[in-house]
Formats: C-alpha cells, sequence, structure tokens
C-alpha cells in the first residue's frame, strides 16, 4: 500500500533507507547476477528471486536474513535450490510503475516471486499479469486457513497464495478517554474525544471502517456512490474538528502517551505497544482484513522452483518461524501449535488475539471489494480531498 511501508515500521524500527536490499551474496550468480527488478533474469539459471517488503522475514541475529538457521538458509540446505531475497518492495503503486513497462511488452521483471498487497495482485491479475500457481507441486497449500481461501482478490484461487496479513480495528488509550471503552466507529465521534481522534492515510481502511459503520458491505460494494455517505461522514468529522490529522503508524507514540485518545490502527502495531492502558478491538459493524501475497509474474524463469519455496513457507514449522519474527497474522494453518512448542517468548505469541482472532472476531473481518482503475481514481480523489493524504 502507499503506507505499507509504516504500517510495517521498518525505518522507525531499523533506520533502513528506501530502497535498501538485503541479497544471499552466495547465491547471486545462480539467480541471474546483482541487478536489481526490471528484467533480463536468466531464464536458464535455477533459484527463487522473491522480492519482498522491508523487514518482513526472520533473521539470522547478525541481522542477516540468509544466515544460519534462518528461512532462507533452511529452505537452501534443504532442497538445495539458491534464493536471492531484495526487500525494494516499498510501495504497490510505486512497484507496479516500475514493472509494467516490462509485463506490458511480454517481458520477464527479474524476480520469479513478488508479494503484493491484495489489491494489486487483483489488478495484476486482471491485466493477465501473473501465472497459475502450479499447485499440484505446492502440496502444502491445503495449510491455507479458510477465511483467506479463494479471496475477492483471487476469486478462483489459482494465482497467489498469501504471504502475511493484518487486521485494521479502533486503537484506543483508557486513561485518555476516561475509562470508557470502544467498540464501534459511532464512539469516535464523541464530542468529548474532539480533536484527540486520527484515520489512516490507507483510504480503504479509513473508509472501509466507516462504510462499515454505515451498513455497506465492503466485499462486494465497489462503487464510489456507494461509498459516498461514508466519504461524507468523515469530511464532516474533519470539517468540524473531531479528527486531528492522518498517519501512517505514526498515531503509535501520541497514543501511547494519551494526546491522542482513539485512532483507526493497524494490529500489527498495537502488537508491539507495552503501554497497559493501550486497548484494540475489531468494532462490532467490521474491521478490515488486509494481506500481502505471493504471485508469480508473466514469463518468470524457474516457476518449479518457486513452488518448491511457497511449499516450504507453508509448512507450519517453517511458517512459524517467520511469524514468531514479523508478528503478522500467519496465512498457515498448524501455526499456533508450533508457536507453542517453540516455547518462551514465541510460545506467548499463540495465545495473542491480534495474531489469532477468535472465530466471532474473524467473522467481523472483512476484505474490501476490488476496484476497476476508474473507480479507483475517484476514490482516491475524495479521499485525497478530504485527508489530504
Amino acid at each position: 500500500m502507499a503506507n505499507r511501508v509504516t504500517r510495517r515500521q521498518f525505518m522507525t524500527r531499523s533506520g533502513l533507507a528506501l530502497g535498501g536490499v538485503v541479497i544471499a551474496p552466495q547465491v547471486l550468480a545462480a539467480c541471474g547476477g546483482d541487478d536489481e527488478s526490471g528484467g533480463g533474469s536468466d531464464a536458464s539459471a535455477k533459484g527463487v528471486y522473491f522480492e519482498n517488503w522491508p523487514e518482513y522475514i526472520d533473521t539470522a541475529e547478525d541481522g542477516s536474513v540468509d544466515g544460519p538457521g534462518t528461512t532462507l538458509a533452511n529452505f537452501t540446505k534443504q532442497t538445495g535450490i539458491p534464493i536471492k531475497y531484495t526487500e525494494t518492495y516499498n510501495d504497490n503503486n510505486e512497484y507496479f510503475a516500475k514493472i509494467q513497462p516490462l509485463l506490458s511488452a511480454g517481458k520477464p521483471i527479474g524476480p520469479n516471486v513478488i508479494a503484493p498487497t491484495y489489491w494489486m495482485v487483483a489488478r495484476l491479475i486482471d491485466l493477465g499479469w501473473v501465472e497459475k500457481l502450479p499447485f499440484d507441486k505446492i502440496p502444502n497449500s491445503k495449510n491455507l486457513v479458510p477465511n483467506l481461501v479463494k479471496p475477492p482478490s483471487d476469486p478462483t484461487g489459482e494465482y497467489s497464495l498469501p504471504w502475511q496479513a493484518g487486521t485494521t480495528g479502533i486503537a484506543y488509550n483508557l486513561k485518555a478517554t476516561g475509562g470508557k471503552e470502544l467498540t464501534s466507529v459511532a464512539d469516535l465521534w464523541d464530542p468529548a474525544l474532539k480533536g484527540k481522534v486520527s484515520m489512516l492515510t490507507e483510504m480503504r481502511d479509513t473508509i472501509g471502517l466507516i462504510a462499515m459503520s454505515e451498513g455497506v458491505d465492503i466485499s462486494t460494494a465497489n462503487t464510489i456512490e456507494e461509498y459516498q455517505p461514508a466519504f461524507d461522514t468523515l469530511k464532516e468529522q474533519v470539517d468540524n474538528g473531531q479528527i486531528r490529522q492522518f498517519t501512517g503508524n505514526e498515531y503509535v507514540g501520541p497514543l501511547e502517551d494519551g494526546s491522542l485518545a482513539a485512532c483507526f490502527a493497524w494490529s500489527g502495531d498495537v502488537l508491539g505497544m507495552e503501554n497497559p492502558d493501550i486497548r484494540y478491538v475489531v468494532p462490532d459493524s467490521g474491521g478490515t482484513l488486509w494481506f500481502d501475497a505471493m504471485v508469480i509474474p508473466k514469463g518468470a524463469a524457474n516457476t518449479g522452483d518457486v513452488a518448491e519455496w511457497m511449499n516450504f513457507v507453508y509448512d507450519p514449522v517453517n511458517a512459524a518461524q517467520i511469524t514468531a519474527a514479523v508478528q503478522f497474522i500467519s496465512p498457515v494453518q498448524g501455526v499456533q501449535e508450533q508457536l507453542r512448542k517453540m516455547g518462551g517468548e514465541d510460545a506467548a505469541l499463540a495465545d495473542n488475539p491480534l495474531l489469532f482472532p477468535d472465530d466471532a472476531t474473524k467473522a467481523r473481518l472483512h476484505t474490501f471489494a476490488n476496484l476497476s482503475d476508474d473507480q479507483e481514481a475517484k476514490f482516491d480523489e475524495e479521499f485525497s480531498k478530504i485527508s489530504g493524504a
């Protein structure tokens, strides 16, 4: 997403610069040299080339993604397949603009697996720019969690497998709300909270939560007309000063110190907070479920090797190792049990409702419907006018 980088906090946690690259040096030659994505991958070379978001996989003690005991190292050790891993997927639209000239010309982009956010996956599928997955070589795909089987972004389930997921709901500071528990979007419009509420700069999350509170089924509604009441509500609350600002994850500090009472928030951010007064709730009317998904770009080489990779990370043991590090919702069944077996802090994660929502919460989670390019432009224009984002 446009704000995916701030959501994942990689800059605040690591100080990495945008565009930083982490590559397994020993496999560069085998995976087509050290060129960045942009075509020219060596179709004869064996291996996986995975271009992913920053800090989205486990690392060794020295911080390397391919050190001893890491998922990447274990994959190569077990399968004999080299893997090149880069972290230059910083923004969906930016990345799309980079690969569009190549894919539209029928040329490979370099990486043979990438992990766009679900709505970008839908766009790539509609354009015919991703390959069908060779599921006969991915038997562990049977471990996909039920609520992500055949999502709106991939209604036949033939082109993608989720990498990691998260939810968007309401976070609030119990002291700053005067001890009042919040359970609905309408609670944020309480005059007592005026000027102490923030929204997210991610349009689908902010408009999605408001629209659901007004009875819209965001999993099917896909026109600006259906969402106009939600935009009108947002504008009203901005104009009357109820909403203080729109943010990425920079709401974290103000929420913890109480200068911000409540906000729309990402579950992964709240998971990292240590203030006992912070609460997170999926509203009664519903929260959004987002996810990034692995796809094979059209014309990519070595799709069999990519299938081996997907099969590897869909093994609950390997998926649990990734979950323990990145602390997002795993799309793989059996991870919770594996975390318990790992013991210590990892075992404690198995009981965290932000990583493992109960059935009642899952029933309130919905994914934003696919938008046509024309509707996408209308949504973005309307949201930008209100938010300034």
